[in-house]
């Protein structure tokens, strides 16, 4: 393969070129055991992006780092959405509605003033008809599993920065046996069902 979400160069910015306006969505399967798929094209070595926006790979890091990291790609105004991919030990993919405020052990509050659950804002309903259209068996839990998935998944929602656009947050869980190439199928057809709710950057200002 030409190379895992954890091989691809996790330094660049991901910042537009010059006269692209597509939004980043940032694209992050935050296990780093979860190594056996990519979005490198097979042939050009591109990596894939949705219709209309610019697919932002983010290699997995420790969480905290994971969780600063996602802030500041969000907070540089580039970027417009994140989609986390991880794992569930249900029998089809599973797209996860919310967070609770929970430590990454799930012993104590993470935060004493943030709200109990933070909600995803990433479009539930059609990225499961995304899934479906692809042949894939698909659902949506309020459940939380007791991961680092969730524990990034509230971090990125209560960091969110305040404004007119918000961003859209959304956490795809794979079913622990799927393979390769499943797992790329269900992140496209997801990410491509959040692109199509993002509007583009921001003309440059002239001079």
């Amino acid at each position: 393969m030409a190379g895992t979400m954890n091989e691809i160069d996790g330094s660049k910015s991901g910042a537009p070129g010059r006269g692209d306006r597509r939004p980043g969505i940032i694209i992050c399967a935050y296990d780093g055991d979860d190594t056996g798929w990519d979005l490198v094209e097979d042939l050009s070595g591109e990596i894939w992006s949705p219709a209309g926006a610019r697919a932002v790979p983010v290699p997995a890091a420790d969480p905290d780092a994971l969780a600063a990291t996602l802030a500041a790609r969000l907070g540089s105004g580039d970027c417009r959405a994140v989609l986390l991919v991880g794992r569930t030990k249900a029998d089809g993919f599973r797209v996860q509605m919310r967070a609770e405020n929970r430590t990454l052990d799930y012993k104590h509050r993470l935060s004493s003033a943030g709200p109990g659950v933070a909600r995803s804002t990433a479009p539930v309903a059609d990225i499961l008809r995304a899934l479906t259209a692809a042949g894939l068996q698909a659902d949506a839990s309020s459940e939380a599993e007791e991961d680092a998935g969730s524990y990034l998944l509230y971090r990125v929602l209560a960091d969110l920065p305040d404004g007119h656009l918000t961003p859209s947050i959304g956490l795809l869980r794979a079913p622990a046996p799927a393979g390769e190439a499943m797992v790329r199928k269900g992140v496209k057809a997801a990410a491509s069902a959040m692109a199509s709710h993002l509007t583009p950057l921001p003309a440059p200002r002239a001079g």
